[in-house]
């Protein structure tokens, strides 16, 4: 990936996507830990060892840093929505598309829920099998519906993310 594609707001999803996904094998602990797997991803052109003193900043981290702070939370919507499918029953590129595309529908307002699953069916595309697309989408669309009428909303105490 080119420094230029991390740039963009696509390539700051796929960056994020693969940090999340990574962490699905090995979890951060704590955000150190975050942080380090965000930093040395080889998949972050942005950054390196050097950067690991500092603070990573940019729309990939914020999602990164938000997924993760709010992964309970973000489980919690999920299961609303995926109809006999526990959320550890997931494949870990489906449940990693759909934490991203929820977060992003609940807690980023400079997100609408259509580009967010736009997004997600993108990464499902190229990272996905083909008939996880369906699945993605069936849950996307039914929690934007939620969203849309005021069911689904951030958990209580916790606004959307003002960038």
């Amino acid at each position: 990936m080119s420094k230029a594609k991390n740039t963009t707001r696509r390539g700051a999803r796929e960056l994020a996507f693969q940090v999340l996904y990574g962490l699905s094998f090995t979890p951060a602990e704590s955000r150190a830990d975050l942080r380090r797997a965000f930093v040395l991803s080889p998949h972050n052109t942005a950054m390196d060892e050097q950067d690991l003193g500092s603070e990573p900043t940019g729309f990939a981290w914020e999602l990164v840093e938000g997924v993760w702070s709010n992964s309970a939370a973000l489980d919690t919507a999920i299961s609303r929505f995926s109809h006999n499918w526990r959320v550890d029953r997931m494949g870990r590129i489906e449940l990693t598309l759909l934490r991203l595309a929820v977060f992003e529908m609940l807690y980023r307002q400079d997100v609408p829920p259509k580009v967010a699953i736009n997004e997600a069916l993108e990464l499902s595309g190229q990272f996905g099998e083909d008939s996880a697309k369906n699945f993605v989408n069936g849950i996307l669309d039914a929690a934007a519906k939620a969203l849309e009428s005021g069911e689904l909303a951030p958990p209580a105490g916790q606004a959307p993310a003002n960038p």
